[in-house]
């Protein structure tokens, strides 16, 4: 597996996969339910490493080529049992510019990549949302206690089309 960490490594990281046409498959989900609400950095909980799961199992027909993540180990661990069946390219985007940049990183780095790709991103809940509007795909505000939305958003030609679904066990909220 490939990990890139560093300032650029998420537009680097795209650039190395990218032909230069842009349009490709892209899941959203929020990093899975913590282990603790008072750490910084927590792991998961047994219901995240559960939600992790149903995560890679969405991927059964067509493994994604690249994985985003946050810093955060909860983004990556939500993503890694997704990573250890496909073998996908795994970015870090850092959060150290600020939540806009994060999400412009991400928005660039997946309009540069071709046109067959499949990209999972796993976020938090302030920045799923917007990393899906980015993206052209409108979708409300996501509360804290969400952990089942998943975002599919197809970007073809120029267009932009999306899905909200749910996996996983429902959220409680």
């Amino acid at each position: 597996m490939k990990t890139l960490i560093t300032g650029l490594a998420l537009a680097v990281g795209l650039t190395l996969c990218a032909t230069g046409a842009s349009a490709q498959t892209v899941y959203i989900v929020r990093h899975a339910e913590k282990a603790s609400d008072t750490e910084r950095d927590p792991v998961l909980s047994e219901a995240g490493m559960a939600r992790a799961e149903a995560v890679a199992a969405l991927f059964a027909d067509r493994m994604p080529d690249l994985v985003v993540v946050s810093p955060m180990q909860r983004t990556r661990l939500t993503a890694a049992p997704t990573i250890t069946a496909s073998g996908a390219f795994v970015t870090v985007s850092p959060l150290d510019g600020g939540v806009e940049a994060h999400v412009a990183t991400i928005q660039r780095g997946v309009l540069a990549l071709p046109e067959d790709a499949v990209v999972l991103i796993s976020g938090h809940s302030n920045t799923v949302p917007l990393i899906a509007r980015a993206l052209g795909y409108e979708t409300p505000d996501m509360p804290e206690c969400e952990y089942d939305r998943l975002i599919r958003i197809e970007l073809r030609e120029g267009r932009v089309s999306g899905e909200t679904l749910r996996y996983g066990a429902a959220s409680t909220c």
